[in-house]
């Protein structure tokens, strides 16, 4: 946040704030053109409604009540305006307001991917530290091809692996499903209350973060060799502090900065897409909803789901932004 007067600092990082919005808003503008427009040649949702064996007028009819006989930038128009508003329209093909769609789906993916997220981070900033500390032991080697092999695996490789190994030869794990929920506010429901939900969500957690948690340890025993080499590090150890404080407080201090803005990014994605691991373990998530809006030619699905996905993406990396401030207070935002 730069140095100076809290007062400055606070309106230096308003300031930047402001300016970031902004700039997201221009992309999301940006990004929904693209979207509209290119959606509009994937394929005639009025086929999908009408029936192949409809006829010439009852198209018709169904193309002029979708409003998809007037002109294209009359459709954008009245796109933006409604997505201004939060609405999004009806479904093609359920008729259903495709917020309320995104909405139901929505906790699922957000749970899945915040768990994945909370493990590749707890085990991939704790395996990295340990593997940098003796880089040329036993345990540091061992760490360090697992992480290669979590970055060269597939994602559908490791979800079927993880299900043949514990649904299937152990039977410890459910294979599928996300198990019992509970409603908490509307639609929004959670498997964090129950221990059905927990065993449900572990193997999807790990398929999807296996990944990150790879990238994670990579990238934190990287930062911390080259931290344990500084001259500050050093002299933390000259003037005899505890191996502790000169390790988390001296030199993973400052390798948390680029973790954090690789963990921000992949947070946006696990979020986004999700779709291979929801469909291995047949997770009631949004990329399931993705899949069968992209199979059913149902644009407003598709449309809607890129612009959250978007938004999420670009909230994330403003909060990763003021993390920076937070974690190294001599960054200036200026």
């Amino acid at each position: 946040m730069g140095q100076g007067d809290p007062p400055h600092a606070s309106i230096v990082m308003l300031t930047y704030i402001i300016r970031r919005i902004a700039q997201s808003l221009i992309v999301l503008l940006a990004v929904s053109m693209i979207c509209f427009v290119i959606f509009q040649y994937l394929g005639d949702p009025v086929i999908t409604l009408a029936g192949r064996y409809a006829t010439q007028e009852q198209q018709e009819a169904v193309r002029e009540s979708l409003g998809l006989n007037r002109p294209l930038y009359v459709q954008y128009a009245t796109f933006l305006a409604n997505a201004a508003r939060g609405n999004f329209g009806l479904s093609y093909v359920s008729q259903v307001p495709v917020m309320k769609l995104i909405f139901e789906r929505l906790p699922a993916t957000a749970e899945m991917a915040a768990t994945a997220m909370f493990i590749a981070l707890l085990l991939g900033i704790s395996l990295g530290v340990i593997s940098s500390l003796r880089p040329r032991s036993f345990s540091s080697r061992a760490i360090m091809s697992g992480s290669l092999l979590g970055i060269s695996l597939p994602t559908f490789l490791v979800g079927i692996l993880l299900i043949l190994v514990f649904a299937v030869v152990l039977r410890v794990l459910p294979p599928f499903g996300r198990g019992r929920v509970v409603h908490i506010v509307g639609t929004w429901s959670t498997g964090f209350l129950t221990l059905d939900g927990w065993r449900h969500l572990i193997l999807p957690a790990l398929t999807l973060g296996m990944y990150q948690l790879a990238v994670l340890i990579r990238l934190t025993r990287g930062g911390m060799l080259e931290a344990l080499q500084e001259d500050y590090v050093r002299t933390a150890w000259a003037k005899g502090l505890s191996a502790r404080l000169v390790i988390f407080k001296h030199a993973l201090r400052n390798v948390l900065i680029p973790v954090v803005t690789v963990a921000g990014l992949q947070m946006g994605e696990l979020i986004a897409f999700s779709i291979v691991t929801e469909s291995i373990f047949q997770w009631p998530g949004t990329g399931k909803l993705l899949l069968n809006a992209i199979y059913e030619t149902d644009n407003p699905v598709i449309v809607a789901y890129v612009m959250i996905a978007a938004v999420i993406i670009l909230s994330i990396n403003i909060l990763v932004d003021i993390l920076y401030g937070i974690l190294n207070p001599r960054i200036s935002y200026d």
